[in-house]
């Protein structure tokens, strides 16, 4: 297939800049992929869609404050780094600007000498694997230097950083938020519980891989991003009593969705304690293993996350959710409204 044939027009206007006051009051598309119909209402119904012996499953990666800006000692020029990933021990791979003028040795400052960082390694597209001197804990640091990194089309500065994290958030380690779970409540989740629902969490770390545009015609040519993920023992046996006595594997994300399916994948469905990195690339064609329904948000036009969706409810109706949502002027992307597709 091609990358052309997970296009669809959207309007900039609809793309979501700040989050609702309200968690659980943004707007909510349910599809039902056997029947192809759709159903408008508001996101904290979704308890409405589950059932008692259901499991919800959810990521909880939590975003760090991961952008520094940061000055050239002897030049005064201005650094900015991205946190990608944590390599060793005071080791990052990060995204630096202006790379150029970033050679190996070069020193860069943040907060006042606060924290330094020497550039160790060199990386293709900007890359650049440096070592940090500090002094106490290097999360801490960062909570009091890092800004949030939110995604490249959002120009809105957000005024608290918790709302780009889910409520549950625990595992530090993102670089972008798993948005189909901010719009959980406490209140909500309780309430979910109570209907009978199991509460599940694994653990994803979002790399920046997800905004990656697929830049090929032919999707099957495109080289998916690595990103890694954590399942325990415990969460691994209540999927598969859940699966086992009829109830269904409900996954919050594409993130989770992800790692339900890469593990299922080895195992012939069943579930596994297991830690690693995933390439997975779900597309039309795949067969699901695990999943049997889940919320999303609304991706990018041509993007993987487009694909996945398209694969569990069919490409025409994927685009025709997609087109009823700009019609009804849904709010797109990180900080807009939700899917829910069974």
């Amino acid at each position: 297939m091609n990358t052309a044939d997970f296009d669809f027009y959207l309007p900039e206007e609809l793309i979501a800049q700040t989050p609702l006051e309200q968690r659980d009051s943004s707007r909510l598309l349910v599809l039902d992929r056997q029947n192809k119909t759709m159903q408008d209402t508001q996101f904290y119904s979704i308890i409405d869609h589950l059932e008692a012996g259901d499991a919800l499953v959810m990521n909880n990666t939590r975003v760090l404050p991961a952008r520094l800006y940061g000055q050239k000692p002897d030049t005064k020029g201005h650094v900015e780094f991205l946190l990608l990933k944590n390599t060793q021990e005071r080791q990052w791979e990060v995204l630096a600007k202006p790379a150029k003028r970033l050679k190996v040795g070069t020193k860069v400052n943040f907060g006042d000498g606060r924290l330094t960082a020497t550039i160790i390694k060199e990386l293709e597209h900007g890359g650049r694997i440096v070592e940090f001197d500090y002094e106490g804990i290097f999360l801490e640091v960062l909570e009091s230097l890092g800004e949030m990194p939110l995604p490249p089309y959002i120009h809105e500065k957000l005024e608290d950083k918790e709302r780009y994290q889910t409520v549950y958030a625990k595992e530090n380690g993102s670089a972008a938020a798993p948005t189909a779970g901010l719009h959980f409540t406490p209140q909500l989740l309780d309430a979910i519980e109570a209907k009978g629902v199991k509460l599940v969490y694994l653990t994803l770390h979002v790399g920046l891989g997800t905004f990656r545009p697929v830049s090929v015609d032919n999707i099957e040519d495109h080289d998916m991003h690595s990103e890694f993920y954590q399942l325990s023992e415990e969460a691994a046996q209540i999927l598969n009593e859940t699966k086992a006595s009829g109830g269904r594997i409900v996954a919050v994300g594409t993130t989770s969705i992800r790692t339900l399916e890469t593990i299922g994948s080895k195992y012939e469905g069943q579930l596994r304690a297991e830690s690693g990195w995933t390439n997975i690339f779900i597309k039309p064609g795949y067969q699901f293993k695990v999943v049997d329904a889940f919320s999303t948000n609304f991706h990018l036009p041509k993007s993987t996350l487009v694909m996945l969706v398209a694969a569990f409810a069919g490409r025409d109706f994927t685009l025709s959710a997609y087109q009823h949502a700009v019609q009804e002027s849904y709010r797109f992307f990180s900080f807009g409204d939700a899917m829910f597709i069974q």
